[in-house]
């Protein structure tokens, strides 16, 4: 293969740490920084300071300024108004190159890496080294090596990246900033698709940067996680800057108040009341797509008032057990019941139909008609009902009743019942799918990824209104990757891992470590 490489920027040896300016403890500053979208603040005279060597978290709710404060810090996006400076002096930034080439590097959510690749290749790619034309494969896998070992991160520069686990190619990010020479480096929801051992092994990596000079700013809206790893934590809240605090004089109840600007109450579950009434059986379902097995022989029971919960890393069948019990996906083999009756022909109207409701993965694609008003995305499942037309038209009327009675139910924070749906943030556009599909009176509710993207606030709404569901009987199968989550609601858990389920536990016998142990498909 050939490639414009370069050298390594020189790391420190192994064990020594980078010794801060004695006139300053700051590695980087902000200074009444601003960003503006239009007539929309997003980042207000933001006023930060991170000092060397530190894990700083950085916590807010959805549209908080979260994302807009990390690409300006990264050189994506340049500031209105204030000044940002690294090691005493103020720096702008034109590019994300232009801020990796003083050191400050990301590790984004989604990987940047081409699975065909070695891990070497993915490493020096864009790189330039000299005038040679040719990429030096020996000598950058030596060099990869060196780094992974002094920062104890284990990865095999010769590997190609489609062999790597979620968790590998996560370490291979982290090299690659390293090479780059990043003293401070930004990880975004950096244990989003991690299984909790892979969690843990990231945590013993983040702390062998820290010990060895490194800087490291932790976007997360994981508050236990926050607390097990971080220094130091800010908050931003609306844009503007809400506090800081070491992580040893503060609690994730006090660092969710300050996110929210309200207590966020515990979820009070009560017990699982054993009932004879199956409202979903499913018996030896496959589904095969392009001649590779997605799911194989599963089998799963969800009884009246009863949440069933599917814990998994990403992408080992969620999303296709979602789609082939709506109807959306063609079964290979396999048989669903719903409510003791066969369901002869799987399809999205007709569960519909027999009370199902189903909150899909993806809001934006599946989920909600982005430029249709939250009346007529409210109604979408019922718009032939004589109380939404007439002869055919639609009665604008009642569906604005109907939107204006959502939003005061549903608390959907919006400047109008006709406001479109594709303007409202993450968080609200999903209270308008829950919404929906709980004004259909479900027997049977699929939720996939019910909380995906929101904020500690809005999550805690729609796990009281699961809860609210499941108390007056309805029958809920919540899948999600978010562990604490499945935990928190499940009377049962299922684990799936690779299209199988490999293991079903009670609420009572459930722990972290043994569904942890089983999302990694270590079986006992």
């Amino acid at each position: 293969m050939q490639s414009h490489t370069s050298e390594p920027i020189e790391q420190p040896s192994v064990g020594q740490r980078y010794s801060s300016p004695e006139h300053d403890d700051y590695i980087l500053e902000t200074r009444g920084l601003t960003k503006r979208f239009g007539s929309f603040t997003a980042n207000d005279r933001l006023d930060l300071r991170i000092k060397y060597g530190e894990i700083h978290a950085i916590l807010g709710e959805n549209g908080a300024g979260k994302s807009t404060l990390m690409n300006m810090l990264s050189g994506l996006l340049h500031p209105d108004e204030g000044e940002l400076l690294f090691k005493g002096k103020q720096v702008n930034f034109d590019s994300p190159r232009q801020a990796m080439e003083i050191g400050i590097g990301m590790v984004h959510q989604h990987f940047m890496l081409i699975p065909a690749l070695t891990v070497a290749e993915n490493v020096v790619l864009g790189l330039k080294e000299g005038r040679s034309p040719w990429f030096h494969f020996r000598r950058a896998c030596a060099e990869i090596k060196k780094i992974s070992d002094a920062y104890g991160l284990d990865v095999d520069p010769a590997k190609r990246v489609s062999e790597l686990s979620v968790g590998q190619q996560q370490r291979v990010e982290i090299v690659k900033t390293l090479y780059r020479g990043a003293e401070f480096i930004i990880m975004d929801e950096p244990t989003a698709v991690l299984t909790p051992p892979e969690v843990k092994d990231l945590f013993v990596v983040l702390r062998s940067l820290k010990e060895q000079g490194k800087t490291i700013v932790f976007i997360s809206h994981k508050l236990q996680e926050v607390e097990a790893v971080c220094d130091q934590v800010t908050v931003l809240r609306a844009g503007q800057w809400e506090g800081s605090m070491a992580m040893k004089e503060t609690t994730p109840a006090e660092l969710a108040r300050l996110m929210v600007g309200r207590e966020v109450t515990a979820l009070k579950h009560s017990p699982y009341t054993n009932s004879q009434r199956c409202l979903l059986e499913v018996q030896d379902l496959s589904v095969v797509r392009s001649q590779v097995p997605v799911l194989s022989d599963i089998k799963l029971t969800v009884q009246e008032g009863e949440i069933v919960g599917i814990a998994g890393v990403d992408g080992n069948g969620q999303r296709e057990l979602s789609e082939a019990l709506m109807g959306l996906a063609e079964l290979s083999s396999g048989e669903v019941k719903l409510d003791g009756r066969p369901v002869q022909r799987l399809h999205p109207r007709y569960m519909t139909e027999q009370g199902v409701g189903y909150i899909p993965e993806d809001r934006h694609k599946e989920g909600l008609m982005l430029p249709m008003s939250i009346g007529e995305n409210l109604i979408a499942k019922q718009y032939k009902s004589p109380i939404f037309s007439k002869f055919g038209m639609l009665r604008k009327g009642a569906i604005r009743k109907t939107a204006e009675q959502a939003v005061q139910e549903f608390d959907i924070r919006t400047p109008s019942s006709e406001h479109a749906a594709g303007q409202l943030s993450g968080g609200n556009q999903q209270k308008v799918i829950l919404a929906r599909e709980l004004m259909l009176n479900p027997k049977l509710l699929i939720a996939m990824q019910p909380t995906r993207g929101m904020d500690v606030g809005a999550a805690e709404y729609v796990h009281k209104r699961l809860l609210a569901e499941r108390d007056r009987g309805v029958g809920i199968l919540l899948i999600s990757t978010e562990l604490e989550e499945v935990m928190s609601l499940s009377d049962r858990i299922a684990v799936l891992f690779k299209g199988r389920i490999v293991d079903m536990v009670s609420r009572e016998e459930a722990t972290r470590e043994r569904i942890g142990r089983s999302m990694a498909g270590m079986i006992d």
